[in-house]
């Protein structure tokens, strides 16, 4: 499973959007700095998708994850790749048994999968939209991770790149 966190709150930047010919459209902005962040481990050769909502990135969240992700897995052993965040490396973390994390090498984002399911959360989710509190947001995500944990096919389509398929086969 590759797993990362993502921030998503309440502060939205105008994005490009469909409108008739000759028709500007008119888009809100906010800047409000509220945060929820997502947690999510992905698996691209089934699809299988955890998430949590949790309110920081520091290692007791961290702990928080890892466990519950080691209960819903609990017959499994997971290899769990990484980032080099702080919270992924903390002297503090409580790995499972069932789980070993792969820390990937620094500054490679473009290495982990899970960076495009936030990119598809942002933009089928939440693009062009303001949220009146931090509930609100925190209910567009709910919506939207529910709507990928029960799509497997989905999730595996945007998470499995040829060289990690090449790699387990």
């Amino acid at each position: 499973m590759f797993a990362d966190e993502a921030r998503f709150g309440r502060i939205a930047e105008p994005k490009r959007c469909w409108s008739p010919p000759h028709i500007r459209p008119i888009v809100p902005k906010q800047l409000i700095r509220e945060y929820e962040y997502v947690y999510g481990a992905f698996s691209p050769l089934d699809g299988v998708a955890d998430t949590l909502i949790l309110p920081n990135m520091f290692s007791q969240t961290m702990n928080l994850f890892l466990k519950e992700i080691g209960q819903r897995h609990q017959d499994e052993y997971i290899l769990m790749i990484v980032d080099g965040a702080s919270n992924h490396r903390a002297n503090q973390l409580n790995i499972p048994d069932n789980i070993q994390l792969l820390i990937l090498p620094p500054y490679s984002p473009e290495l982990n999968p899970s960076e495009n399911i936030w990119d598809e959360i942002r933009e089928k989710w939440f693009k062009n939209c303001v949220f009146k509190d931090l509930s609100a947001v925190e209910q567009r995500l709910i919506n939207a991770l529910r709507f990928y944990e029960t799509h497997p096919e989905i999730v595996r389509s945007i998470t499995s790149w040829k060289w990690i398929t090449d790699a387990i086969y």
